[in-house]
């Protein structure tokens, strides 16, 4: 039976670790996971897998940070990372194309700042949630935790490891009124008092309002857990994903005379690409192993080992300019279009030591860790070419559906190889100076070495970047329960870029991006099981990269921008029956120091001023639940040309609940309840996705 939990301040802080602004987003977790961190203690220890690298409790860490557990994830029916951005602080989604995971953290687009247990993820996919424990969304540049990149901040995915606790099989079941429909199980079986496997599997049929889209994906992940020793744990994972589907870049803008062009209205299910060529496929395989050994109380290690292998192809038409729009219709539309192909091979190696221990009177929490990176990718790019005109652009009559005439993806754009090696060394420590005052210092030196081999060109390009990290916080504790802190952190991004595709080899095109977080903020546990957490924050970025607004084939370098913002969030039981989480946030980005772009002192990309969130649970008896949700995203950008504004929206959604026991629960979840028209991200100023109108998914889950 689900219950509004009441657990300590300690207890949060041990779900919480290393992390400051949402000290409660979790607080509706599940009951075991709960008693599991209460037996532990107030620190969330080193055989939890997550992105945070020390035990400290989150009230005396100085970085904002929103946990979403698997609970909460089944309650709000999220099927996807979009889903889970749109409940959380200072991050919202980007469409990515319609073919991976694209977020915007603090007005900063990423594709590759993605981690799967502490380790990076970078490779361009939907990212399922079948299998986790927990999603941990931190914010703000830190390169000391996670190295190059993370601008923004990071997302990282915990997944589920076996319980040596007992046995026991979970199940869900959902199909929605588009006609998607999935399924998923999860097996643990122990193997003594010291060995479990865990097996976690899922397949979902995909549908939504647009016409043509599908797909189908699917995976599954056994894992090993293994402990040869009291102070000594193994565990062994495997991960196989499957994503076959449409690849629908939604719908272009349309001219406004006198003012930023919009989204084309009205055609919410048109789809503006060829059913037949858009498609995307990807196959993953991801083999982990990672070693925690305690040489003490206070002395801890942890080893994790992480191959993977990635093979994705994705092509498609899409539309490439705005449409004139008269009398609510149009006569023609331009298309594009292009294949791409990717393999990649990671290698990753991750170390860690953490000791606790007093000198000359303080105490230190300090952490030494060392990580090795190589990864080889190859990539193909064809434009397409249209018989018409033997060109990759087309204008066309419109229709719906569009009638595309015969083209092929033929003319080779992009065939490279790259190579990357890195290397990273990283030292921070954790000084209590006073019971109420502490401070954090450390910095991490990374080497990131690049070799591109051009093959088109029969060119070859090499670049090492050597950055050292810095990062500084101090913490201030009037009360047990209350915490004032102020940060201050770095990161960089090399400008081969997030995926390492180089499309321009000069030393300037190349050097990389930096990222500054200033951030002050404070954490109150109002109770147990309420809290109250606030941050603002400047976030200063220099040297990236947009598309020239006078010529959209082109790259240009912009000197800089600055984020400035505001997030608060409240979380926890209003009363024994009540749980809500709600949150406000306020960004304030702004083009600067651009040469001759026409870009300067416009806002940035895709960073909504204003953005709301709520979720409040209502348990009306033992069986029984309700729910009502409410985002809120005020207008943005879409390029930094500020040529096109996507409007705000106010979505609401809601769910039903009845639990007859621990072995089967059923679930309404109702998205967009009053079924309003809304356009929620964009890629480019004429990919811009629909909302889906309001979807009913009825589910059935349970464990026994």
């Amino acid at each position: 039976m689900y219950k509004f939990l009441k657990f300590s301040g300690a207890a949060i802080s041990a779900l919480m670790v290393g992390a400051a602004a949402n000290a409660t987003s979790n607080a509706a977790a599940e009951s075991a996971d709960i008693e599991e961190i209460i037996v532990e203690g107030r620190y969330l220890s080193l055989d939890k897998l997550n992105a945070v690298k020390t035990p400290t409790p989150v009230i005396d860490v100085p970085q904002s940070l929103t946990i979403i557990g698997s609970e909460q994830i089944s309650r709000q029916a999220f099927t996807n990372i979009s889903d889970i951005t749109r409940y959380s602080p200072g991050v919202s989604a980007s469409q990515g194309e319609g073919h991976r995971d694209a977020i915007i953290i603090r007005g900063i687009q990423t594709t590759a700042d993605f981690y799967i247990d502490g380790v990076r993820d970078d490779v361009q996919y939907f990212r399922p949630l079948y299998n986790l424990e927990r999603i941990e969304i931190l914010r703000g540049a830190n390169a000391l935790l996670f190295g190059r990149g993370g601008g923004g901040g990071i997302v990282n995915r915990v997944t589920k490891s076996p319980d040596l606790d007992g046995d026991f099989i979970g199940y869900s079941a959902a199909v929605d009124t588009f006609g998607a429909y999935s399924i998923s199980g999860d097996l643990n079986y122990t193997v003594g008092d010291d060995a479990a496997v865990r097996l976690n599997g899922f397949y979902e049929d995909l549908n939504n309002h647009r016409d043509f889209f599908g797909g189908e994906r699917f995976a599954f992940n056994p894992t090993l857990t293994f402990k040869p020793s009291e102070d000594t744990n193994l565990l062994l994972s495997y991960e196989y994903v499957n994503d076959d589907r449409v690849v629908d870049r939604g719908v272009p803008s349309q001219n406004v005379d006198g003012g930023p062009d919009v989204p084309l209205e009205g055609f919410d299910n048109t789809f503006f690409g060829s059913p037949d060529q858009n498609l995307t496929t990807l196959k993953a395989h991801i083999v982990k192993a990672r070693v925690d050994h305690d040489f003490s109380d206070s002395l801890r290690s942890n080893f994790t080992a992480q191959y993977a292998d990635y093979n994705k192809v994705y092509q498609n038409l899409f539309p490439s300019e705005e449409v004139t729009v008269a009398n609510g219709v149009f006569s023609e539309v331009e298309l594009d279009g292009y294949r791409d192909t990717t393999g990649r091979e990671n290698l990753i190696l991750q170390a860690n030591l953490v000791g606790e221990f007093e000198a000359g009177g303080l105490g230190h929490t300090v952490l030494f860790g060392a990580e090795y990176g190589n990864q080889d990718t190859e990539n193909e790019r064809f434009d397409n070419v249209f018989a018409d005109n033997g060109d990759d652009q087309l204008f066309i009559p419109f229709s719906d559906p569009l009638n595309i005439p015969d083209f092929a993806f033929s003319s080779p754009a992009r065939d490279r190889a790259s190579d990357v090696e890195t290397f990273s060394v990283y030292l921070q420590d954790q000084i209590d100076l006073t019971e109420q005052l502490k401070v954090v210092v450390g910095a991490r030196f990374d080497s990131f070495d690049i070799s591109v081999n051009d093959i088109a060109s029969s060119s070859q390009f090499d670049r090492k970047d050597e950055e050292v990290s810095p990062r500084f916080g101090v913490i201030y504790k009037p009360a047990e329960n209350v915490s004032f802190y102020g940060s201050y952190s770095e990161s960089f991004l090399p400008r081969s870029g997030e995926q390492f595709l180089t499309l321009n080899l000069d030393s300037e095109s190349t050097r990389p991006q930096s990222f500054e977080n200033k951030e002050i903020g404070a954490k109150w546990d109002i109770r147990s099981d309420l809290s109250l957490t606030a941050a603002i924050f400047e976030l200063d970025r220099e040297s990236f990269t947009s598309v020239d607004p006078e010529d959209a084939g082109q790259v240009i370098v912009i000197e800089g921008s600055e984020t400035k913002g505001f997030e608060v969030q409240l979380a926890g039981n209003l009363t024994d029956q009540l749980f809500l989480t709600t949150s406000y946030t306020y960004l304030d980005g702004e083009v600067e120091r651009v040469d001759g772009s026409g870009n300067s002192g416009n806002r940035t990309r895709q960073t909504p001023e204003n953005m709301v969130s709520a979720w409040g649970n209502y348990q009306v008896n033992d069986q029984l639940g309700v729910a009502l949700g409410v985002t809120h995203q005020s207008s943005f950008f879409v390029r930094e040309d500020n040529s096109v504004e996507v409007p705000s929206y106010t979505r609401v959604d809601a769910a039903v609940y009845y639990e007859l026991n621990d072995q089967f629960r059923l679930q309404l979840n109702a998205e967009n309840l009053f079924d309003t028209d809304y356009f929620p991200d964009a890629h480019s100023n004429d990919n811009i996705s629909v909302g889906k109108p309001l979807n009913v998914r009825f589910s059935v889950s349970g464990r026994f």
